[in-house]
């Protein structure tokens, strides 16, 4: 039974949510402060993490921090911080969705099952990924190029390893943003993809300006080419 992980202070919330979760057939474990996440976390194994950002003692951001230092767990930010900054830093920090409140409880548990499905798509018996000279060390999260450790956020992560698990295929925007995040389009769309891509070149790419590992094909999307 898939066991998920609440940290969340509002009551009629944390009820609302638990019940519905439930009848999904989920186990759930909740926690109202980071400290009570502190002691949840250390006891036990999660299939998924949700999150709120402003809690009495501290932030919900500071503890998907805390996550990403030992696993890879999926973290769904659920919160009425809507701005576009809050919405990037927790995809940045490692998040895989991000719903503001007030939302649907329809729409929420979709999204909580794609995510969970996803994560299972995502799992593999590989534990490495090689090429163009970068190693990306599935266990640890750990990416290298020529040997040397990348810098990379939790979303350049996710990205380049999307890229490398599909060398030689064109995948659009579309297709991309469908894969790695379920956030409102409105913060997430071509434009913000757009921007990751720059990012991830510029720590992978020998010549950040004229890209040989991650190529533009246009009006197509991108690709991870490994051909000469």
């Amino acid at each position: 039974m898939r066991r998920l992980f609440l940290l969340e202070d509002d009551l009629s919330l944390v009820s609302g949510l638990s019940h519905a979760v439930k009848k999904q057939g989920y186990e759930i474990d909740v926690a109202r402060t980071t400290l009570e996440a502190d002691t949840l976390w250390g006891n036990g194994k999660y299939d998924l993490v949700i999150l709120d950002v402003s809690l009495p003692d501290g932030s919900g951001f500071d503890f998907c921090r805390k996550i990403r230092l030992t696993s890879k767990v999926p973290v769904m930010f659920l919160t009425a911080a809507d701005e576009e900054t809050d919405i990037i830093m927790g995809l940045d920090l490692g998040g895989d969705d991000y719903i503001t409140k007030p939302f649907k409880l329809a729409v929420f548990l979709s999204r909580l099952n794609a995510l969970l499905r996803r994560s299972e798509n995502f799992s593999t018996s590989v534990t490495e990924l090689n090429s163009n000279d970068i190693t990306i060390k599935l266990l640890k999260g750990a990416v290298y190029k020529q040997g040397k450790l990348l810098d990379l956020t939790a979303s350049e992560y996710k990205l380049l390893c999307l890229f490398m698990e599909n060398p030689n295929r064109i995948l659009s925007p579309e297709q991309i943003l469908g894969k790695l995040w379920d956030c409102n389009e409105s913060y997430i769309d071509n434009n913000s993809l757009t921007v990751y891509i720059r990012r991830l070149r510029t720590k992978i790419e020998d010549h950040p300006g004229k890209p040989k590992r991650i190529v533009t094909v246009r009006s197509m999307g991108y690709k991870w080419n490994t051909e000469d």
